[in-house]
């Protein structure tokens, strides 16, 4: 019997899976998707063994990981209502769906993990938000959950009313971060530097960046400041962003994030 079992193999399905490998044996993992030609495909790039249906694969495991689009949700939860028992951790990786409304799918008994991840979690960078009823796990559970989330990058506890935020801040952000480097590049090509060194260029500085907030657990406005000499040209494009309501923007996509995930309830 394998520990940890995924239904759905969508980017983040997918994300996790390949990312788990790394920490993971394979026999420890099962999976199963939406048609046979995923199925056959993910199996050969992983050796993961798969199930033909999504209660099949909730019987092969302890931990299931519900990977599949929110609005299928309704469908899947009928489909696996009677695989699933109290013994089973349920992992929901959707938006906007709470642990009540699962509850009231599944039964009220069952236990329930919302996480919401990032892709970059492919490779080992992913940022996820936990949040469950923390009377209803035991400690080695808890440590499992943590453990599948840790093995993929950095997660956080939080309380299930700020999982929405959490959409914003890690769940979706790591598209407005493609944006960002494309835009970026763009400008570089714009005054000559050849595209593929432009990416490379704006990426690294973005991971650069990212990683000095994080290790040196300063403030990302004293790091800007540390940035920009007078009359230099970092304040320049400062002021140019801040000119074009770049921050505004930015919490206007956040904005738009939430309101996405709190309709989905």
């Amino acid at each position: 019997m394998a520990v940890i079992g995924f239904i759905g193999m969508g980017n983040m399905g997918y994300a996790l899976l390949k990312g788990l490998l790394k920490e993971f044996p394979a026999e420890e993992l099962v999976f199963t998707a939406k048609t046979d030609e995923t199925r056959r495909r993910v199996y050969a790039e992983t050796q993961v063994t798969y199930t033909q249906s999504n209660a099949e694969c909730a019987n092969s495991c302890k931990y299931v990981v519900l990977a599949v689009k929110p609005q299928y949700y309704p469908q899947v939860l009928k489909q696996i209502r009677y695989a699933v028992t109290e013994e089973h951790v349920v992992i929901s990786l959707a938006p906007g769906i709470t642990i009540e409304q699962l509850k009231e799918a599944l039964g009220s008994d069952k236990r329930i993990v919302r996480a919401m991840p990032n892709t970059p979690a492919l490779i080992g960078e992913g940022m996820t938000g936990l949040t469950y009823l923390e009377e209803e796990l035991q400690e080695d559970e808890i440590a499992m959950v943590h453990k599948i989330f840790g093995s993929v990058g950095r997660y956080a506890d939080v309380e299930e009313r700020m999982m929405s935020a959490v959409v914003c801040a890690s769940g979706s952000s790591p598209a407005f971060v493609y944006q960002f480097i494309e835009a970026l590049a763009d400008g570089a090509v714009q005054f000559g530097l050849p595209r593929a060194q432009a990416y490379t260029f704006a990426a690294q500085a973005v991971a650069g960046a990212a990683k000095m907030v994080l290790e040196t657990g300063e403030h990302p406005a004293s790091l800007k400041d540390k940035v920009c000499s007078p009359g230099g040209t970092t304040i320049a494009g400062v002021a140019a962003l801040e000119n074009a309501g770049f921050r505004g923007a930015v919490m206007k996509a956040c904005e738009a994030c939430w309101e996405k995930s709190e309709s989905m309830k």
